[in-house]
């Protein structure tokens, strides 16, 4: 197949379509790239989300033992199935990701740890171009997933790349969220011309290596997202303002609560580590059961 996704639009007569938020990876040398980082042997399988033309697709599959590749626009699928007819270990699938199952994709029992947890496979990676319009939808739906993948590496906008590896003062709801599963780093950068049509802005290629098991004691994983969500919903309160408001506690208990476990109250939460928040939710679900109850 060629390379060139320009081309291949040409050929088959198709053009972008802004809604699906199609950018198509144009930079002959990016496809190698992204797929050396994602470090596949021929014992892997990969779900590649969003193959568009399948240039990177190729690359996927000439280092992987199986590449499922799931594209959304049916204009594609065809084109896909023509172009990638000399690879016997592609499967191409018509679907939107975030309506599929991984474990019925990749036709795994899942065996769920605790509640958004799962179990992790091994043998099992991610490769994705993102549509930066459902970034974090994405990501939510992969890492809460009952069978998740050992490793991901996706291209997403070159600020939400730094969101997801931001460290404290910097940190986010999308940095917990994606932090607690496992360990992010930026890959690579590519700049607006590495894709046809240009993007608006710059985007950056992420590594992020998931964890077997949590990396910090959670006994209700539901309950810390909620807490974390809580926390950042007015970034610019100090903490004990913000969670009080939010979980309808009495920002005096809150604050209490925060200095029990070694937090300062007047601190934001952009500036907690993973750990804290632990600590944080592990406080505040004590507070919540004195005056609500058990859930």
């Amino acid at each position: 197949m060629t390379n060139d996704p320009r081309a291949l639009l040409r050929r088959y007569g198709l053009t972008p379509r802004k809604s699906l938020g199609q950018n198509f990876l144009v930079d002959p040398a990016a496809p190698a790239r992204i797929a050396t980082l994602a470090e596949l042997t021929a014992d892997d399988t990969v779900i590649e989300v969003g193959a568009g033309l399948g240039t990177l697709t190729a690359a996927l599959a000439e280092r992987a033992g199986r590449v499922i590749a799931v594209e959304t626009d049916p204009h594609l699928i065809a084109i896909l199935h023509q172009e990638l007819a000399t690879f016997d270990n592609v499967v191409i699938v018509h679907g939107d990701i975030l309506d599929l199952d991984p474990a019925a994709l990749l036709n795994a029992a899942p065996a769920p740890l605790m509640p958004l947890w799962g179990t992790r496979l091994p043998h099992y990676h991610v490769v994705a171009n993102l549509p930066y319009y459902i970034t974090a939808a994405v990501l939510r739906h992969l890492l809460e997933a009952a069978v998740r993948p050992a490793r991901m590496v996706v291209t997403v906008q070159r600020e939400v790349a730094e969101r997801l590896t931001a460290v404290p003062d910097e940190m986010s709801v999308l940095a917990v969220s994606v932090q607690f599963y496992g360990k992010p780093r930026l890959g690579l950068r590519l700049k607006r011309g590495a894709f046809f049509p240009p993007p608006d802005v710059e985007s950056a290629v992420v590594r992020l290596d998931l964890y077997d098991m949590p990396p910090i004691p959670v006994a209700d994983v539901a309950h810390f997202f909620r807490v974390v969500r809580a926390g950042f919903a007015q970034r610019r309160k100090q903490l004990r303002n913000t969670l009080a408001a939010t979980l309808n506690l009495p920002v005096a208990d809150v604050a209490a609560a925060l200095g029990s476990v070694g937090v300062d109250a007047t601190r934001r939460a952009e500036t907690l580590t993973l750990e804290e928040w632990g600590r944080v939710a592990e406080a505040l679900d004590i507070l919540l059961q004195h005056f609500f109850g058990a859930p």
